[in-house]
């Protein structure tokens, strides 16, 4: 896990525990078991929805664009702000912004794998 993915445990501790997990060559970034935040390239994307777009917008924050068979594709994740990694309070903030737009997705919940107690291989 590269040092920049590591950092945000520290970035958003007043959002409280996240976890990182490794996907498609970058991590995604959980809280409570949902995705609010994807990293590409050391560059942090945070989700945005309807609701909160507009705060992305106003900053002219970029979406999160992957290629696909030749077409630029955009996903719901828009850059995070530099002040996200300046100050621990607006890092809680847009955290829990992009928290509750996973939230209002729609979208269950990752769950934690439990290991096999049936004794099945």
């Amino acid at each position: 896990m590269s040092e920049f993915v590591q950092s945000l445990h520290e970035v958003f501790e007043r959002l409280g525990r996240i976890e990182a997990k490794r996907m498609f060559g970058g991590h995604g970034v959980y809280h409570e078991g949902r995705m609010f935040g994807l990293v590409a390239g050391d560059t942090l994307y945070l989700k945005a929805d309807a609701q909160s777009v507009a705060h992305f917008d106003r900053l002219r924050l970029p979406a999160f664009e992957y290629n696909r068979n030749g077409k630029m594709m955009q996903m719901s994740y828009r850059q995070a702000p530099a002040e996200v990694f300046e100050d621990r309070d607006e890092a809680a903030v847009w955290g829990r912004r992009a928290w509750e737009a996973a939230m209002r997705s729609g979208q269950p919940p990752k769950q934690k794998k439990k290991p096999d107690s049936s004794g099945a291989r």
